[in-house]
């Protein structure tokens, strides 16, 4: 592997640690939201995926993207990354929806569901965290 792709791919690899992580946050909320009250799985998914999401900001601002970004205050760069992650999310939550809706085996394990769907929006997130969220400074300037 050439010198110049080492970084990447040890950012990649330590965002999806990161995003198994994660995976555990969102499917140990969605379970806590299924048995604790009414929420239902799918605005269940939806609180969870917020809880997993700022999870994984913290962790990538910390250890993935560490030295990168910073351009933005806290709460900015945190809805710079739940909206730049939108795109994975919408992808996440797509497939979680149809697993669950059409095959009994997810309906019955929806956590199987999550896990479909978080692998689904992996390289999404990690592409758009990197150069919107937690993009390298040049000149003063954000870029990619």
């Amino acid at each position: 592997m050439p010198n110049r792709l080492r970084p990447l791919v040890r950012q990649f690899l330590a965002f999806g640690i990161v995003g198994v992580a994660g995976f555990l946050v969102d499917a140990g909320v969605l379970l806590l939201m299924l048995r604790f009250t009414q929420a239902g799985p799918y605005f269940g998914r939806v609180v969870s995926f917020l809880c997993a999401a700022s999870f994984t900001w913290i962790l990538n601002k910390t250890f993935t993207f560490r030295g990168r970004g910073g351009r933005h205050r806290p709460l900015a760069e945190w809805l710079r990354f739940l909206g730049a992650n939108a795109i994975g999310g919408a992808v996440n939550f797509s497939v979680y929806s149809a697993l669950i809706a059409q095959v009994a085996l997810f309906a019955s394990a929806p956590v199987a569901a999550v896990a479909a769907g978080s692998l689904s929006g992996l390289t999404v997130n990690f592409a758009l965290s990197r150069t919107l969220v937690f993009a390298k400074h040049s000149s003063g300037r954000t870029t990619g």
